[in-house]
């Protein structure tokens, strides 16, 4: 490594097991967490490579506010709050750590899915008030159910072995493309779209945000859901037609939902949906892990720390 001290500045709280891999290999590392816009913009001169999470947003004006940069990692999946267009324009290398938070975003999915079918948040809610709400707590069993998953990637690909594995349920997919390794292993049934919602007793969505993706399920697609069915969103609020989804909950075009994203975050505290007995909301934790953070953080160092090895400054 050249003995030049590279400059990283990390925007996110991120793993230390990262910060201390980044500076024994030379930089030099400046944490400041979630600074706005503004302060990012007045900040980022000076810095070969800067590290965010799902927040703060990299805009094309804190892109061209910058001297030096040359990476932005995001420690994490998406890049959503990232202007990789702008980045490209001025030869900013983006990388992120796609497989770090796999298994905690699949994990999260499936206890949505228990949470909901077997009403434990509702249970829960009313126990703390005095009440014993036993005959209102009447549950599903997710065994022998079907399971439809919208995105076979990564982590539709784990929801999907973790629920034909462990629960029992019948698999169904639908995606750009195949994917035979889930047909091979799990028996899984490539679908599209309108027969998955048709069919599946829990949806579960795993695309990443997209102008295709943008409102993906509306109020057309809800309605062919049954009235049984559950619907599980970790990937992105806006995939979700929030008002339509509101509707149908209301309506009973479907029996429940577990969110972990939304349209708005944080959510509103007059938000329509905080006041819905048949919704378990949790608060965008789905790579809120010990083991995620520190896999994304680690990764995103080690590919800083390449980078420059290859490139320089």
């Amino acid at each position: 490594m050249n003995t030049y001290k590279y400059r990283v500045l990390v925007a996110s709280h991120i793993h230390e097991k990262a910060i201390e891999l980044l500076r024994s290999n030379g930089f030099d590392v400046a944490v400041r967490e979630e600074p706005s816009e503004d302060e990012l913009a007045s900040m980022i001169k000076g810095f070969h490579a800067l590290i965010v999470r799902s927040k703060p947003l990299v805009t094309k004006r804190v892109i061209e506010s910058s001297d030096v940069l040359k990476v932005i990692a995001r420690a994490g999946v998406g890049l959503d709050n990232i202007d990789v267009k702008a980045a490209k324009a001025r030869g900013i290398e983006v990388i992120n750590a796609p497989a770090s938070s796999s298994v905690s975003v699949a994990e999260l999915a499936v206890g949505l899915m228990i949470t909901v079918a077997r009403k434990i948040a509702f249970s829960d809610r009313h126990m703390r008030l005095g009440e014993w709400p036993k005959k209102q707590a009447m549950g599903i069993e997710l065994n022998g159910k079907t399971l439809g998953i919208i995105g076979a990637g990564r982590i539709g690909s784990t929801v999907a072995k973790i629920c034909r594995l462990g629960l029992g349920m019948n698999i169904l997919y639908y995606d750009l493309s195949k994917n035979e390794q889930l047909e091979r292993e799990l028996g899984a049934r490539y679908v599209d779209l309108e027969t998955l919602l048709k069919e599946s007793d829990v949806v579960s969505i795993h695309v990443p945000l997209t102008p295709e993706t943008q409102h993906l399920i509306n109020e057309k697609r809800l309605r062919l859901m049954k009235k049984t069915a559950i619907l599980i969103n970790t990937s992105r609020g806006q995939v979700v037609d929030t008002n339509a989804l509101i509707k149908a909950l209301k309506e009973g075009w479907i029996a429940g939902a577990g969110l972990d994203v939304f349209e708005e975050e944080p959510l509103p505290k007059d938000h329509a949906l905080l006041k819905l007995d048949n919704v378990v909301l949790t608060p965008h934790i789905g790579a809120s892990t010990v083991e995620a953070q520190e896999k994304a953080g680690i990764e995103v160092a080690e590919k800083i720390i390449d980078y420059f090895r290859k490139h320089g400054a």
